[in-house]
């Protein structure tokens, strides 16, 4: 059953704070990478370049956690457990571009790769907690 995001928290998704992604590795060891994120008001949505080891890791296990933690109060926090019900192509372009926005203020993610292809992965948060 999905756990909903409290109201007092959502206020995280407004500000230029950075999630910590954990997925696991295939021989069942945690894997912890920072991201950009947003919400869309039912999932946690990241980017990502495909084949890198945090997508090899989503697409073979969604179960994933995140911590986002409020940028003006380190004990301020939010904890996700959830499952990766979506992963896409589809819109991760204009996804990037809208990330990039909000964490570099740049109209257009400055880092891509050539040749790299980008993806969304909607997560579904199944467990929530918070703390601050």
């Amino acid at each position: 059953m999905a756990d909903k995001i409290p109201e007092p928290f959502k206020d995280l998704f407004a500000k230029i704070a950075y999630a910590n992604l954990a997925t696991v590795m295939p021989d069942g060891s945690p894997q912890v990478t920072p991201v950009w994120f947003d919400h869309d008001g039912e999932y946690l949505r990241i980017n990502s370049a495909k084949d890198r080891i945090k997508d090899k890791n989503m697409r073979r296990n969604k179960r994933v956690a995140l911590s986002i933690q409020d940028p003006d109060n380190a004990y301020r926090y939010l904890a996700v457990r959830g499952n990766v019900e979506e992963i896409t192509e589809e819109g991760a372009d204009a996804h990037i571009d809208s990330l990039a926005k909000k964490y570099l203020g740049k109209d257009k993610y400055p880092f891509r790769g050539p040749g790299e292809v980008r993806v969304i992965y909607k997560i579904r948060p199944e467990k929530v907690s918070t703390m601050g």
